[in-house]
């Protein structure tokens, strides 16, 4: 893994002069914060060597590097899923490349399904403060390497505590209505059933979705600050009252995208 990633790196470097400091993980409807990055470098995931490609729909495959109201940033645009075939350490991979670039922060960002009625409605974006892991894997099994961190790591703060306070912040100077809560992350790629959604209810979580948490226990594994946004597209199965559709989450994903991006811009800004 070490040799692969570092060999990733090195042609990352090459293709660019950029020296970013904060990585960014598109989520569906996203994308269109590419179109502000100022100069941008654009890398094809096809040509970087170790790198996979996604197949989900609305997800294009490349990293864009560049600068965003003045700060120097990566962008992953379109990210793997473990239901797509991919291993877990596939889908990671590219955390462990960011890490060897000199990336510190990571900001992740997801399109998911809401559960706690009370606390969250499609449309709005929910800040990430704790995961629950229902995958039936995780990117850290198999030998380890202390080069990238430690056998046992901690999950305290999976989500850092200070990043999460920027972002709050930030929200309040640019009226960004945001609410706070737990995200389960679930295989897929079915969309989850009344069973499976009063299961996951009871344990604490306000959000489902098939993302996000690989990446984050890497993250943390790799001692990278994380801060995550879930973008809450639909009710969850048995609480919303007609059919899920892909179609409409990428609908869903695009009507919230324009505030979550004016909030990712000032966030970045205050990371400095």
């Amino acid at each position: 893994m070490y040799d692969k990633a570092n060999e990733s790196m090195r042609f990352i470097r090459n293709s660019s002069s950029y020296e970013p400091k904060t990585a960014i993980v598109l989520g569906s409807g996203l994308s269109s914060i590419i179109d502000e990055i100022i100069d941008p470098v654009e890398i094809m995931y096809e040509d970087i060597p170790h790198f996979k490609t996604s197949t989900v729909k609305g997800h294009v495959s490349k990293l864009v590097i560049g600068t965003l109201n003045g700060v120097e940033v990566l962008l992953m645009s379109g990210r793997f899923h473990f239901y797509e075939g991919y291993s877990m350490k596939e889908l990671t991979f590219p955390i462990f490349v960011f890490k060897l670039l000199g990336i510190e922060n990571l900001i992740l960002t997801n399109s998911c399904g809401g559960i706690n009625e009370t606390l969250v409605k499609p449309g709005e974006i929910m800040v990430i403060n704790d995961f629950i892991n229902l995958m039936p894997s995780n990117p850290l099994i198999g030998l380890n390497d202390e080069r990238f961190g430690p056998r046992f790591p901690d999950m305290t703060e999976p989500y850092s505590l200070t990043l999460r306070a920027i972002a709050k912040k930030a929200a309040e100077d640019i009226n960004v209505k945001y609410c706070e809560g737990v995200y389960a992350g679930f295989m897929g790629p079915y969309y989850e059933t009344k069973a499976e959604i009063r299961m996951i209810k009871n344990m604490g979580a306000d959000a489902v979705g098939m993302s996000t948490v690989p990446e984050t226990i890497i993250s943390n594994y790799l001692g990278i600050n994380t801060l995550a946004f879930a973008t809450i597209t639909n009710m969850a199965t048995g609480i919303q009252k007609v059919k899920h559709s892909h179609d409409n989450v990428v609908k869903m994903a695009n009507i919230a995208s324009e505030n979550l991006a004016n909030w990712i811009k000032k966030i970045i800004v205050e990371i400095g």
